[in-house]
């Protein structure tokens, strides 16, 4: 599975010297004494070691299973996977890329290149999850592909070889796809119980080829926290546009649509997130560039942040 718990601490010695004193050498009863305390204080030490040594020895094992996993998912181009800080620590996040499988979903094309929603929000998905991974969260891929990894190349090549969480063929069916997503992520709700979690999808819309849109934002209509997730995130799109476009307002927006599936079934707090009209060539550079897909993955990843510094 997708997931990075990481634990930090102070690493203390196994064994600690004892001095010796110059009072206890000259006092042979005392001295004595003074032995048998200090050997049935070093078996504690070399108890508490002990444990601490079987306690330290499983979190490397977490640590390790949960890196080759990551490894794995991210591609030789993003394998190398670091946690920066513990800002996030604690917190459990699911993420779904739109689509996958049998289903490409939205359909758009540059030139004579068709671009496909499925994999431009499954890499923007990814890249998301690992800038979450640096943060110290814990972070199910909850839609994955087993060999596409993190990608830089504009045209993202189609294929239907992604599986649900944790290995699960993707129906054609809509509905049944939906459900399965949703009963795989409350399913991971149920072992996080009581812990800081969210959910969040990615997509890519299809309009007019006319149509130019922003990146905008849905939660329940009954979710307070979904909501306020929402805005944060709505927030960090506003203020990075103003510095990266600062001659062009930013036009996203947050809105409740309670009728979408996942929207409505999935019992962290959730949000659904648009990138974009794949159909119009001036929101294809959104997700063309390489790094414009970065950028949408570090700005999702601020607004979750600032959500969790608020929680």
């Amino acid at each position: 599975m997708l997931s990075w718990l990481c634990v930090w601490g102070v690493d203390y010695p196994l064994f600690a010297k004892e001095k010796k004193s110059s009072s206890v050498r000259s006092n042979p009863g005392k001295n004595q004494s003074v032995r048998k305390t200090a050997k049935r204080t070093t078996v504690k030490k070399v108890a508490k070691s002990r444990t601490v040594t079987r306690t330290k020895a499983a979190t490397k094992a977490t640590i390790s299973s949960a890196s080759l996993s990551t490894i794995s998912l991210m591609g030789a181009g993003g394998s190398n996977v670091a946690v920066k800080s513990r800002q996030l620590n604690g917190a459990v996040y699911y993420l779904a890329s739109g689509h996958g499988g049998p289903d490409p979903g939205a359909i758009g094309h540059f030139g004579k290149a068709a671009l496909a929603e499925d994999e431009y929000a499954y890499d923007v998905t990814l890249r998301l999850a690992r800038s979450l991974i640096e943060r110290g969260a814990t972070v199910y891929m909850i839609i994955r592909d087993p060999n596409d990894g993190i990608r830089d190349e504009k045209i993202l090549k189609i294929d239907h070889d992604e599986v649900t969480y944790p290995n699960q063929k993707i129906p054609l069916n809509q509905t049944a796809r939906l459900r399965q997503c949703t009963e795989a992520v409350n399913k991971l709700y149920h072992k996080h119980k009581g812990a800081y979690q969210r959910m969040i999808t990615i997509h890519v819309d299809s309009r007019s080829v006319g149509e130019k849109i922003d990146v905008f934002f849905y939660h329940h209509d009954q979710s307070t926290t979904g909501e306020k997730l929402a805005k944060r995130i709505h927030r960090t799109f506003n203020a990075r546009y103003k510095q990266s476009q600062p001659g062009r307002s930013y036009l996203g927006t947050v809105s409740d649509r309670s009728s979408l599936y996942v929207v409505k079934n999935c019992l962290p707090p959730t949000v659904f997130i648009e990138l974009g009209n794949i159909r119009n060539d001036k929101d294809q550079r959104r997700f063309l560039i390489a790094g414009n897909r970065q950028a949408l993955a570090n700005w999702i990843c601020e607004g979750m942040s600032a959500d969790y510094g608020k929680k």
